[in-house]
């Protein structure tokens, strides 16, 4: 048995892992797409490192599109295989899917005029809308913490990983020579103290282990609760100010945090009177999926839908929907709050706000979570003095602030603590995926003092047999 790592090596996009038994057959574990790795981006989610054809099965661990986000190239590319993931996954998916393909075929669009003008070539987005839908055909639903069959002779389990709705740790039982090997995928590991999601599950011993290194080396802020931080925020940018307070987020995970912080502070009777404007399609069809799914809410949110009925909506809020409706909020003076993704600003509707709002010192732009170095949230927050935003350039003049507790990745103690269930010295190897290098390096030295006798950082198409 083999595995090869075909993205999220040494960086935090891209998830896709390879398995190839020894009679051939090939498991694809996420197909994600690469973002926010400047002019690079493009080429690397051009190129799978692997023939679709040749793919018996794939499972997917979250909705998240740089772990899904390449499912419409695969399909589209000859893959008519299963698709395994969790009911809820299958949902965002689909609504996360058809977006990425409506952001590409705008951004085209918007490119290809500048191409004409330049006398270069046109460019194709890597899949449309239509095959987006198409794609969609090949998922199949699980539960969580039942054994199914993946292929001949391979069982695959998923546990929560209290990472976003629907999301699960992927474990697999591989039958090969009259021996049976098990590995762990943890997809991203949530938190243990998340505010709506319940904690990351124990999972079964494995022999070897794909563990996200997002926050490999950091701790999330705990001493000031999230609620407390954005009304800071929206105080000074929007009543001290006077001025816009534009919040990129991504749509399944933050948007909801951000509303429910938000919820709280209306039921404290602390939010301040004004419009708060949540600016994605995306995250309102989002919202609604999240909604259905209750049972996997944590039990203090379990107890205030008992007299809330819904912890997502408060005075002020706001739903934008249309293009027409998004652009008449550059001509807005008064002071509001805008909530819109992407979380990286890499793309969508946020980049037009910041766009239009970053040269004034009126307004803030906050962002809430990970932001890949070259993408535009991590050049801002990098302390960028000017940006190119849809080739113009843009001098910076906005504030810019983050808050850190927001992130639904689990910090190095939570990832530390989702290893824990494991017994170190029966763990054969530990490879560190989704996680920048130098981040990825003082993780692994943490794992070496816990045990872990065996942990590698592979590089992007490297491939080791496992034995």
């Amino acid at each position: 048995m083999k595995i090869a790592f075909h993205g999220a090596a040494r960086c935090v996009t891209g998830s896709k892992h390879l398995l190839t038994l020894q009679n051939g057959k090939k498991i694809l574990l996420d197909c994600g797409m690469f973002q926010g790795m400047g002019k690079d981006t493009d080429a690397l989610n051009r190129s799978f490192g692997f023939d679709p054809l040749k793919i018996d099965a794939m499972i997917l661990s979250h909705a998240h599109i740089d772990h899904s986000g390449l499912i419409p190239k695969l399909t589209k590319e000859g893959y008519k295989g299963t698709i395994f993931c969790t009911p809820a996954t299958k949902e965002l998916t689909a609504v996360l899917l058809e977006d990425s393909a409506e952001i590409q075929e705008d951004d085209i669009k918007y490119e290809n005029k500048r191409r004409a003008a330049a006398g270069q070539p046109y460019l194709t987005p890597l899949y449309t809308l239509e095959d987006a839908k198409r794609s969609q055909q090949y998922l199949v639903t699980v539960e969580y913490n039942k054994w199914f069959d993946v292929i001949e002779n391979v069982q695959a389990m998923y546990t929560d990983a209290g990472h976003i709705i629907g999301s699960g740790c992927v474990h697999l039982k591989i039958n090969e020579n009259e021996k049976t090997r098990t590995l762990t995928f943890s997809g991203d590991v949530g938190r243990y103290r998340d505010v709506i999601l319940k904690s990351p599950q124990e999972f079964p011993q494995a022999e070897f282990i794909l563990i996200e290194s997002t926050y490999g080396n950091s701790l999330h802020e705990q001493n000031v609760t999230t609620p407390d931080i954005l009304l800071q925020w929206i105080e000074k940018a929007c009543l001290q100010k006077k001025g816009k307070l534009i919040i990129p987020a991504f749509s399944v995970g933050r948007t909801q945090e951000l509303l429910y912080a938000l919820n709280q502070l209306e039921f404290e009777n602390r939010l301040p009177d004004l419009d708060y404007f949540v600016d994605s399609p995306l995250s309102i069809s989002a919202t609604e999926i999240i909604k259905r799914y209750p049972e996997y809410f944590n039990k203090k949110i379990q107890r205030i839908l008992v007299t809330d009925d819904d912890p997502f909506n408060f005075k002020g809020l706001k739903y934008i929907k249309t293009v027409e409706q998004s652009k008449l909020l550059n001509f807005r003076n008064e002071p509001c709050v805008i909530i819109s993704a992407s979380g990286m600003a890499d793309a969508g509707r946020v980049k037009h706000h910041i766009s239009n709002n970053i040269e004034n010192s009126r307004n803030t732009i906050l962002l809430t979570g990970y932001c890949e170095p070259h993408s535009l949230g991590g050049r801002l927050k990098a302390g960028a003095k000017e940006v190119k935003i849809y080739g113009v350039e843009h001098e910076v003049h906005a504030e810019i602030g983050a808050i850190r507790s927001m992130s639904a990745h689990g910090d190095y103690e939570d990832l530390s603590q989702w290893l824990a269930c494991q017994d170190p010295k029966q763990v054969k190897k530990l490879f560190l995926v989704h996680g920048d290098y130098n981040v990825q390096q003082d993780f692994k030295t943490r794992l070496l003092r816990k045990g872990f006798d065996d942990v590698e950082i592979p590089e992007l198409h490297y491939e080791i047999g496992l034995s």
